[in-house]
């Protein structure tokens, strides 16, 4: 016996020994498990939220009271398309984008 067939001999008696035949579907299975818990723990969660976001958006009002993603509390005084007239203290007013509401706390009741 050589050098050379001593180690490769040794190399395959230390291999891992593997199953042979019919025991694929394990591994299919933990992916479609795994699969499963990263849905309802983190995408249907978030696609929820992303809803009540764009449906908060969609139904603002004037004289509602918001907050921003910035933390200004105010009520809105003019609507856009695409931005929002805050009235954050009286007489003061500050464009923002629609997106930028995080919350709507309804008619008057803030502040």
């Amino acid at each position: 016996m050589n050098f050379l067939s001593f180690f490769v001999a040794d190399a395959h008696a230390m291999a891992p020994k593997t199953q042979q035949g019919g025991g694929g579907y394990e591994g299919i299975i933990m992916l479609v498990i795994m699969f499963a818990i990263f849905y309802f723990l983190l995408i249907r969660p978030q696609s929820k939220r992303a809803k009540a976001h764009k449906e908060l958006v969609e139904n603002l009002s004037l004289g509602d009271d918001v907050v921003t993603a910035g933390g200004l509390h105010g009520k809105i005084a003019g609507l856009q398309e695409s931005v929002v007239t805050v009235e954050i203290a009286t007489g003061v007013k500050v464009k923002i984008n629609r997106s930028s509401i995080v919350s709507g706390l309804g008619q008057g009741q803030g502040q």
